[in-house]
């Protein structure tokens, strides 16, 4: 089993949210990440599809979820077929 990369997110007035990197892509430019909020590749947890909104040289990246129905689809679709053993609804 292969350890997922860690990565903390700090909402603006919130707690610091910790999501696990299953996999990323760039398409038309545009950096998105899968995470998931469960470490344990055998259990399901909550997924997310989030877009990196920064821009290039800037220290820290600013990710949104993506929320677009097509936009949604389009991505989910290729992190679909890069993780042949995952199901993306």
């Amino acid at each position: 089993m292969s350890k997922l990369e860690k990565i903390t997110f700090c909402p603006d007035g919130d707690e610091p949210v910790d999501f696990y990197v299953l996999e990323q892509t760039r398409i038309n430019g545009k950096s998105y990440i899968l995470v998931t909020d469960s470490d344990d590749e055998e259990e399901d947890g909550e997924a997310l599809i989030l877009k990196d909104l920064s821009q290039d040289g800037e220290e820290e990246a600013v990710y949104e979820i993506v929320s677009d129905d097509d936009e949604l689809q389009a991505v989910g679709g290729v992190f679909a077929a890069m993780l042949d053993d995952v199901d993306i609804v």
